[in-house]
């Protein structure tokens, strides 16, 4: 279980070893809307592909050991106390655009802007990924009902389009 206060230290951590994190999930959607609307099992996080190195090294000192490796598409740390943070790592492709490597070889493209999102989690600004890619990186697959939760929050907020597949979902 991933608590509020274990999310904001975690964030921390990143800060003071000058690590960009931007929240995405779960997480993310909350401190977007500025409060916790439901228990999280992780924190979802996107960080940059090149800082993969410096992410280890500083979580390893902290307890983590990587539980799950994707690379270059994400990758999966977790400590003794079952906190889980996902690393969904990103780079800028040749045009200057923010992609994800999936594993099948396939970029997903982010939307401009879109790591400009701003949250806030008990208090403590975090960067997050703004609502409408949040929105976005819910299409594609079949929703859990955290996903469809979060659909329902980032429409209900952000007065956002559901995508049509999830339309009768939410």
């Amino acid at each position: 279980m991933m608590q509020s206060k274990d999310a904001v230290q975690i964030i921390n951590w990143f800060n003071q070893a000058d690590i960009s994190v931007w929240l995405d999930g779960g997480w993310g959607v909350d401190a977007l809307v500025g409060r916790q609307t439901r228990t999280h099992s992780d924190l979802d996080v996107v960080v940059w592909l090149d800082a993969v190195v410096k992410i280890k090294e500083l979580l390893i000192k902290q307890g983590f050991i990587v539980k799950l490796d994707e690379l270059p598409t994400r990758f999966v740390m977790e400590d003794a106390h079952l906190r889980s943070i996902d690393f969904h790592t990103v780079k800028l492709d040749m045009a200057g655009n923010l992609v994800q490597i999936l594993q099948n070889g396939i970029l997903f493209h982010y939307p401009p802007g879109a790591l400009n999102g701003q949250g806030i989690i008990d208090g403590h600004s975090v960067l997050c990924v703004t609502s409408e890619a949040q929105m976005l990186s819910h299409i594609g697959y079949q929703p859990l009902e955290k996903d469809i939760h979060n659909l329902r929050l980032l429409h209900q907020h952000f007065d956002l389009k559901v995508p049509m597949e999830y339309a009768d979902l939410v």
